[in-house]
């Protein structure tokens, strides 16, 4: 049933000029959402952003109640310096943002994977600071501990996230490693690990610091992609990715290289009901008290990856997370766009979520 007030949202994401001016709700990769929340009898409308045009689409925001965001940390050299400065300003102003640039800061970069170590979904994992740290600590701890994958704070796509491995250890620095970034199409190389973290010190830039993990052996077992609406699942995602996983014979652009579809389940699908009940009873919630981040805070849509970790000794699966997705969070589960307009409009008239 439709509201007896009138709302209205801006949906945005990334693209030039002519975009902006040839958008509609039709003509874009989120047209059912635009459909779920019409359906509610909310009024949504695009807005194409870019840097070039970005006070047109203040303006714009402003008149809005509310600002649904789709736009990825690194797109084509361009990071979200400049519109997370909108995106505060205008929330500061009135209208409601999903995701805050401040939420997104605690909750959608690496460094959670750090300040959430101790919670179920946690591993063996490390945070670098700075680049002396980082050049003291690495060595001896991939030399002790195995394989580890190293990720830069902020990122998509797989840009700076490497598995690292010694090759030869002659002594410290000078020990050889093989590494692989999970950017699609890269290969392995093989090079001192001083050289190798000297290529990463320019991650310490850009909101810096690098994560350390332990790299999970049962990666060819897929990627579960647990999709949050709120603090509720509302839909998984399984995939056979190919990310840190070497190319075969025939190279990183052969049929066999390529990653699996995602496959799409909705949140009742029964392989993930002891990771949906982990997720909506103990792991959110735990989050949330860590973070310092409360319900009508929390991102409309995002998501958690999990890779399987060991098995329990009765030969249960565990889960271990690998990142969470907060700047951009598409392909969804069929249901999620109805669950998107459900709690776009409870955020809109300020009850609730649920």
């Amino acid at each position: 049933m439709a509201d007896t007030k009138s709302y209205k949202i801006a949906v945005l994401w990334r693209g030039d000029r002519e975009a902006r001016q040839a958008a509609t709700p039709q003509n874009n990769r989120y047209y059912r959402i635009f459909e779920e929340l019409a359906a509610l009898g909310i009024h949504a409308e695009p807005a194409v952003y870019d840097e070039a045009f970005a006070d047109q689409v203040r303006e714009q925001l402003l008149t809005a109640d509310g600002v649904l965001v789709w736009v990825d940390p690194l797109s084509r050299g361009k990071t979200r310096a400049a519109l997370d400065l909108m995106l505060r300003d205008v929330a500061s102003r009135g209208p409601w943002v999903s995701a805050h640039p401040d939420v997104i800061l605690k909750m959608g970069v690496k460094e959670v994977l750090h300040r959430t170590k101790h919670l179920g979904w946690g591993t063996d994992t490390e945070l670098y600071r700075n680049a002396a740290e980082f050049h003291d600590a690495f060595p001896s701890r991939l030399q002790s501990a195995g394989p580890r994958v190293l990720k830069q704070n902020r990122g998509n796509g797989g840009q700076g996230v490497w598995k690292v491995e010694l090759v030869s250890e002659p002594a410290g620095k000078a020990s050889i490693v093989r590494v692989l970034q999970a950017l699609r199409g890269s290969t392995p190389e093989e090079m001192p690990v001083a050289e190798f973290m000297g290529r990463c010190e320019a991650y310490f830039a850009y909101d810096g610091c690098i994560i350390d993990q332990p790299f999970q052996p049962r990666l060819p077992d897929g990627m579960i992609r647990c999709y949050m609406g709120v603090d509720k699942v509302v839909g998984f995602g399984h995939q056979f990715i190919k990310a840190l996983i070497p190319p075969p014979p025939e190279g990183p652009d052969s049929p066999a290289a390529q990653p699996g579809p995602r496959i799409m389940h909705g949140a009742d699908a029964a392989p993930f009901q002891a990771l949906r009940a982990k997720m909506e009873e103990e792991w959110t919630p735990q989050m949330m008290e860590v973070l310092g981040i409360d319900a009508a805070s929390l991102p409309i849509i995002w998501d958690a990856d999990f890779l399987y970790g060991p098995r329990t000794a009765s030969g249960e699966d565990t889960y271990v997370l690998c990142e969470i997705n907060v700047s951009s969070v598409f392909a969804i589960p069929d249901q999620a766009p109805a669950a998107i307009a459900r709690l776009a409009l409870n955020r809109l008239r300020g009850s609730p979520e649920d």
